[in-house]
C-alpha cells in the first residue's frame, strides 16, 4: 500500500509564490497560487420566496446589469470561479466599493481563515476540504465570501465545489433560506464547508486505521512513511480549522448589523461543529503520535531480538573458537596431535560445549 492520502489538488500549472509581491504598493492585486482553470466561471442566483434563478455569466458588465435591475427584495449570489483573472476582482472591487486590501486577500491564496468587518460587507475566508471522487485523496481550495445587505460574492479557485446541496435548497425553496437574508446564505455556505470536515476526518480515521493494522502485524519503513504523510494532512487540517474557530466565533456574537439576531444562533451552531472538528482532529493526532511511538517500540524491539540471536551465536562459538585456535597454533609437540583419537575426540568435545551452553541458555530462559 502506498501512502495513506494522495496529495491535495495541485495544478500542473506553475504557481505565483508570495515573492511576487516583494516590493509592490499594499493593494496590489496579484494572484498567489496554482492557477486551476482556464477560464473563470461567473454563476448568477437571483431568488426570493420562491422565485429562482440560474445562469452563467459572461462578463462582470452582464452581473451589473442584472444586480442593479433586479426587483426590490431580490437576493444576489454570484459564485466566481477561478482567481487569476485579477481584472475581474477589479472590476468587482471598482462596483461595489470593496476595499483593495480586501481585494488582495481574495487573489491571495496562502491566506489564513479569518473574518474582517468592513462596515458594509463581511469578508470570510476558509478552506474547502473535500473528498476526491473515488475517495482516495483530500480536494482543498481557499473560499472567500463577501455579505453585503442583498448580495453575497464567493470566490473560489475551481478546484471543488461543496453547495450543490445549496443551490439545489434554493431552487426548490425548502427550508427557511429563501425567506431569510443573505446572512443565512452565508451561514449555509460556511455549515456545508465545516460538514465537509467531517467527512475529510472520517476519511484520516480509516487510514489510521489500516496503518494501525499494517503496524502491528509487519511495520515497515513504508509504514513510517504513510504516519508522515498523514501526519502533514492532519498539521494542513488544523491550520485550516483552529483559525476558523474564532472568525465564527465573531459571526456568532452580533458584531456586525449584517448578521440577524435569529442567524446569530446558526452561526453558533457553526461554530460548535468546529470545535468537535478539532477535537476529533486531535484526539487523531494523539493517536498517530501513540501509533508513531508503537512503530519505534516495534522497530527496537525487532532490534534487540536480532541482537540477542546474534549475541548467543557469537558465545556458543566463543569457546569453540579458542580451541580450534589453539590447535591451530604451529607447534611440533602439542597433546594429541600425535593420536589416532585426537581429532574425533576434541571435535566431540566441541560439540559437547555448544550443546551444553544451548541447554544452560535454554534453561536460562535466553533463548
Amino acid at each position: 500500500m502506498g501512502g495513506p492520502i494522495a496529495p491535495r489538488n495541485g495544478a500542473s500549472k506553475k504557481a505565483n509564490r508570495r515573492s511576487a509581491k516583494a516590493g509592490l504598493a499594499p493593494g496590489t492585486l496579484v494572484y498567489i497560487g496554482a492557477r486551476k482553470t482556464d477560464h473563470v466561471r461567473l454563476t448568477l442566483i437571483q431568488y426570493r420566496d420562491g422565485v429562482f434563478k440560474q445562469q452563467e455569466l459572461k462578463s462582470i458588465e452582464e452581473f451589473l446589469e442584472m444586480y442593479t435591475s433586479a426587483e426590490p427584495g431580490v437576493l444576489t449570489w454570484l459564485d466566481i470561479g477561478g482567481l487569476h483573472d485579477v481584472q475581474i476582482i477589479e472590476q468587482i472591487g471598482k462596483a461595489f466599493q470593496l476595499h483593495p486590501l480586501l481585494l488582495e486577500d481574495i487573489v491571495n491564496t496562502e491566506q489564513r481563515p479569518k473574518r474582517e468587518d468592513y462596515g458594509s460587507f463581511i469578508y470570510v475566508v476558509v478552506k474547502m476540504l473535500c473528498l476526491d471522487a473515488p475517495r482516495t485523496g483530500i480536494l482543498t481550495e481557499q473560499v472567500s465570501l463577501v455579505t453585503g445587505e442583498r448580495l453575497l460574492l464567493s470566490f473560489q479557485e475551481n478546484g471543488t465545489d461543496v453547495w450543490a446541496p445549496i443551490r439545489e435548497r434554493l431552487r426548490t425553496g425548502k427550508g427557511r433560506i429563501t425567506a431569510a437574508g443573505t446572512d443565512y446564505l452565508l451561514y449555509s455556505l460556511l455549515d456545508a464547508v465545516v460538514d465537509n470536515y467531517f467527512a475529510v476526518l472520517e476519511f484520516m480515521g480509516e487510514q489510521l486505521e489500516q496503518i494501525e493494522d499494517r503496524l502491528l502485524v509487519a511495520p515497515s519503513p513504508e509504514t513510517l512513511q504513510d504516519l508522515h504523510a498523514l501526519k502533514r494532512e492532519m498539521l494542513f487540517v488544523r491550520k485550516a480549522t483552529w483559525p476558523l474557530r474564532e472568525a465564527l466565533s465573531g459571526l456568532g456574537r452580533g458584531e456586525s448589523p449584517l448578521i440577524a439576531e435569529s442567524t446569530r444562533l446558526y452561526m453558533r451552531d457553526v461554530y460548535d461543529h468546529t470545535v468537535q472538528v478539532i477535537d476529533t482532529l486531535e484526539a487523531l493526532r494523539d493517536t498517530e503520535a501513540e501509533m508513531l511511538d508503537i512503530y519505534l517500540s516495534s522497530m527496537g524491539n525487532r532490534m534487540a531480538s536480532v541482537m540477542k540471536v546474534l549475541t548467543i551465536i557469537t558465545t556458543i562459538f566463543m569457546p569453540l573458537s579458542f580451541i580450534a585456535s589453539v590447535y591451530g597454533m604451529n607447534f611440533r609437540y602439542m597433546p594429541g596431535l600425535d593420536s589416532r583419537w585426537g581429532y574425533p575426540v576434541v571435535l566431540a568435545f566441541m560439540v559437547g560445549i555448544g550443546l551444553l551452553m544451548v541447554i544452560l541458555f535454554h534453561k536460562k530462559r535466553w533463548l
